[in-house]
């Protein structure tokens, strides 16, 4: 996969799909833009690195499998109208729709610090930017799912391809300055680079702390 995940989502995302993303959010289309353009690179990185991991990996294809082949549009591509209306409509779809519990998953109750990382870091407010999460997150699943499954792909996709393919995103991700810095702040609050016990108390301790 040479083109990077999160240039080739961005893509597909470009018109009709970004103007609703920011009339839902009630930003411009320049905001709107930078806005996803640093989100995307949080969720997919995030994954990367919950799936560097072979149980993470299996987990997340299970998921992947289970609650998101069916929103692909084929070999023909995602249908993100589809998938962004179930979003934004707020209905039906459950696990495969449901933002909030995606996000729990993706950063392991870290969504609050990624919210707000990812709000200074737009200048969004804490609670566009996890508005911003909570609507992407099925899109960024169901656009995983599409890539693994679509055009003939299903008997050959498995776990490891999808762990290798989001690691290499992951990488990529933290050799970029921006998205990489908010990557790394997020997932790694004590700058050791591992994500500890020590790591999930200080954020723990920062949301009882009562900071919001």
């Amino acid at each position: 996969m040479s083109a990077s995940l999160t240039d080739d989502l961005l893509n597909q995302l470009q018109g009709q799909p970004l103007a609703q993303i920011g009339s839902q959010l009630g930003l411009s289309e320049s905001q709107t833009q930078s806005a996803v353009g640093q989100a995307l690179p949080l969720l997919l990185g995030a994954l990367g690195r919950n799936a560097s991991q072979p149980e993470g990996a299996q987990a997340l294809f299970g998921a992947l499998q289970r609650d998101h082949a069916d929103a692909g549009g084929g070999a023909a591509g995602l249908d993100l109208g589809g998938v962004l209306g179930a979003v934004l409509g707020g209905g039906g779809g459950g696990r495969q729709t449901d933002g909030a519990g995606i996000l729990g998953h993706i950063f392991g109750g870290r969504e609050d610090t990624a919210a707000q990382g990812l709000g200074q870091s737009t200048g969004l407010g804490g609670g566009q930017a996890n508005t911003l999460l909570k609507i992407l997150a099925p899109i960024v699943l169901s656009y995983l799912a599409q890539r693994m499954f679509s055009g003939g792909n299903q008997a050959a996709a498995n776990p490891q391809q999808l762990g290798d393919a989001l690691g290499q995103e992951h990488q990529r991700i933290q050799q970029q300055g921006g998205a990489g810095g908010l990557l790394g702040a997020v997932l790694d609050q004590d700058g050791d680079g591992q994500l500890g016990i020590g790591d999930l108390l200080k954020i723990g301790g920062n949301l009882l702390g009562g900071k919001r």
